[in-house]
């Protein structure tokens, strides 16, 4: 492996190697937005298909989305926390499809009715998930010189299906989902489970993710060094975090490492 002059380091990596990357899922080795649209075109195509042209089914399609990554006002979040406690993923996204339908006015949707169109929403995001260009390659290439743990939050109905899709767990040594930890980012603690995992210091990481208030901030609670995907997002105000590192698209992920440690 070559050596970069410390001189040319960040001053958190003085004299010290990189030796494991942490990794987001979503929006940054996975194209999950993408998947997201074709199944919300293919759901609300479905909602019109089925309860009539006239009704909103862009609109409703895109409610639903917002729900199941809670996205909720708070009188749904009341209602939702309360479902969440006491039933399966899976009930409250039927729930959650009853209700997006009540709210176009179709008020006589069985719970089958309801639950065919979650499995096909979360059928046609699978089929479309994938990586971004180039970021498989590039995790067998990066595995033979760094651990790597991808860390993605949410829960195991919507993360366990997407990780098999793209067979994360050949192209990495370790996978750590949200939902099944005590904690979720930005907790520090998952991303300790993670350095214990590799056996390294804080200081011989890098995480790499698209959200400033999970990746970012769970990444600069932990000590550890920050690569943010900013994809046209801006800083947030009043999160107050500044990312060590930003690149506007996954894509850049490998030339970037390559810059702060190459291989």
């Amino acid at each position: 492996m070559r050596n970069l002059g410390a001189s040319l380091l960040p001053t958190f990596w003085a004299n010290e190697m990189l030796k494991a990357l942490f990794l987001d899922m979503d929006d940054t080795l996975c194209d999950t937005q993408g998947a997201n649209r074709e199944a919300t075109q293919t759901l609300a195509a479905a909602i019109e298909r089925n309860f009539g042209d006239q009704i909103a089914g862009v609109e409703l399609a895109g409610i639903y989305v917002d729900g199941i990554y809670r996205r909720w006002t708070e009188s749904q979040r009341v209602r939702y926390e309360a479902i969440l406690a006491n039933h399966s993923e899976e009930y409250y996204r039927i729930c959650l499809m009853q209700d997006v339908l009540l709210t176009g006015g179709v008020d006589d949707v069985t719970s089958d009715t309801a639950l065919a169109l979650v499995q096909q929403f979360d059928q046609d995001r699978l089929d479309n998930f994938n990586f971004y260009p180039g970021i498989k390659a590039f995790l067998l290439e990066a595995r033979n010189y760094f651990k790597l743990v991808v860390i993605t939050n949410g829960p195991e109905h919507s993360q366990l299906p997407k990780l098999e899709t793209v067979k994360m767990k050949d192209l990495v040594d370790f996978v750590l989902v949200g939902g099944q930890e005590p904690e979720q980012k930005p907790a520090a603690s998952i991303f300790y489970k993670a350095l214990r995992l590799v056996k390294c210091e804080a200081h011989e990481v890098v995480h790499v993710g698209d959200s400033l208030a999970a990746d970012i901030q769970g990444a600069h609670n932990s000590g550890i060094t920050s690569i943010w995907i900013q994809h046209q997002q801006p800083l947030d105000a009043e999160l107050g975090l500044n990312p060590h590192h930003t690149v506007l698209h996954p894509s850049e992920i490998p030339d970037k490492i390559r810059a702060l440690h190459p291989f």
